[in-house]
């Protein structure tokens, strides 16, 4: 006679992701790297300048995809730190950049004065310059031994390649032309923020898991999942652009309609373009069912782009 009483229940703790936690570790993690990487020396400006925008807050949403997808692989946080370090480098010079007059002239980034109304534009240029240059001496000199050469290589062409006018420039390129038009096309707003948006999201995936030795097979299926959640990352960027405050948001809010930029809720709506955003974040995480227990947090992540409030 089995004794039911005694059938042991999974506690409901284990049975999910407690992705708060997580985030917040890994946040620390990523933010104490972040500021052991830039010293202030001669000529301090430029320094104060860069860590101004590069430690002035932000969720690390895109080092911590970096880091989870190298965890996944069997890779260690210690193998991706520079990479990650790398990306919210990176990731920080397109919002200085991205906030100058010549562009989208912001006067606010994550609650703060963006960088220009505090150093002046020259030097907001620069220090921009300067956390590009960092970002690969990060991964070139930083990356521990125990990663092959070739994959450091892979690395620094991965993060040029979403950089550069195939993908970062090129996107911003495309929506500056589009500034003001109203016949903009899905397929030209896809392109801008497949560009802009989704290929350095991309990156922080894919080089992840090259740092972790993963197969050419996963590494398409981490670029799917990527590619994914950087589009319904835009999406919901662009709802919170109609929706949320400037408080809420960190930086001003409706820009994109006083700038008469075509967006995904301009095209469809609010209520389609959020069906579409969770869509996306569905299909991105089928792609990492094979990987089991191990892709929680890739997969929480996904789940939080489309719930998160800025």
């Amino acid at each position: 006679m089995v004794a039911t009483d005694k059938v042991q229940k999974t506690p409901p703790e284990e049975a999910t992701f407690n992705l708060a936690g997580y985030l917040k570790e890994r946040q620390k993690l990523c933010d104490n790297a972040l500021d052991r990487s830039i010293p202030v020396i001669y000529p301090e400006k430029i320094y104060e300048a860069m860590r101004y925008s590069l430690l002035a807050g932000g969720k690390r949403v895109r080092p911590i995809l970096c880091l989870a997808t190298c965890e996944m692989m069997g890779g260690t946080i210690e193998m991706a730190m520079p990479t990650a370090c790398a990306v919210e480098m990176i990731h920080t010079m397109s919002l200085i950049h991205d906030d100058l007059p010549a562009m989208d002239n912001d006067d606010y980034r994550r609650g703060k004065l963006t960088n220009h109304k505090v150093y002046g534009e020259d030097v907001a240029i620069l220090a921009g310059d300067g956390l590009l240059a960092l970002a690969f001496e990060s991964v070139a000199i930083q990356t521990p031994q125990s990663v092959k050469r070739e994959v450091v290589l892979q690395v620094i062409a991965r993060l040029g390649r979403a950089l550069g006018a195939g993908g970062l420039v090129g996107g911003q390129v495309v929506d500056l032309e589009s500034e003001g038009k109203s016949d903009i096309s899905l397929e030209t707003l896809n392109f801008i923020h497949k560009h802009k948006t989704a290929a350095l999201l991309e990156a922080c995936v894919v080089c992840g898991g090259l740092i972790a030795n993963a197969s050419p097979e996963d590494v398409q299926r981490l670029t799917r999942y990527a590619q994914n959640i950087g589009l319904a990352f835009q999406i919901i960027d662009d709802i919170l652009d109609i929706t949320s405050t400037q408080e809420q948001l960190g930086k001003t809010a409706g820009k994109d309609q006083k700038a008469q930029k075509v967006t995904y809720p301009s095209l469809w709506g609010l209520e389609e373009s959020r069906s579409k955003a969770q869509e996306l974040v569905k299909e991105a995480c089928v792609e990492l069912e094979p990987f089991g227990d191990r892709a929680k947090p890739l997969q929480a992540i996904a789940h939080y782009i489309t719930s998160r409030n800025n």
